[in-house]
């Protein structure tokens, strides 16, 4: 039984040494066909891939080109308006704020030199708040008493 097991291990090693031998074999042929194909054949082939190659890169930067350019004007058009946007924000902060200093420095400044500060009176609707709250606290003082 020990022999029939060596024998049978005997053929498998003998095929694997074989076929690893077929796939080098195999390898150098094709390495050998490749060489031959090169030296006779192909240097037409090559012209021929390289001269494809060339057409397809050309469309291709032209392509990208013209995307990069579009690209660009649409930025430049957003920028304008933002640009347009912002400068009429700024205009009517700016002309708000004018308004506002002028409305109230003739209030602060002295009509003449040594003279206090003229004041508005303030107006009716502030007084108004404040008075109900005022009795309000008179009447719980009252009612603690």
């Amino acid at each position: 039984m020990l022999n029939t097991f060596q024998q049978n291990a005997n053929r498998v090693g003998d095929n694997m040494r074989a076929a690893s031998r077929q796939v080098w074999l195999a390898g150098l042929g094709a390495a050998a066909v490749t060489r031959d194909w090169a030296e006779k054949e192909a240097s037409g082939v090559l012209r021929t891939l390289v001269k494809e190659g060339t057409a397809v890169e050309s469309r291709v930067i032209r392509l990208a080109g013209d995307r990069v350019e579009s690209s660009v004007t649409k930025a430049n058009v957003v920028l304008k308006q933002a640009r347009a946007v912002i400068e009429a924000v700024v205009r009517a902060y700016s002309g708000t704020a004018v308004g506002l200093v002028r409305r109230s420095l003739p209030r602060l400044m002295p009509a003449a030199a040594g003279e206090a500060p003229v004041r508005r009176p303030a107006k009716a609707s502030k007084l108004a708040r404040h008075r109900p709250k005022r009795a309000a606290r008179r009447t719980k003082a009252k009612s603690k008493r």
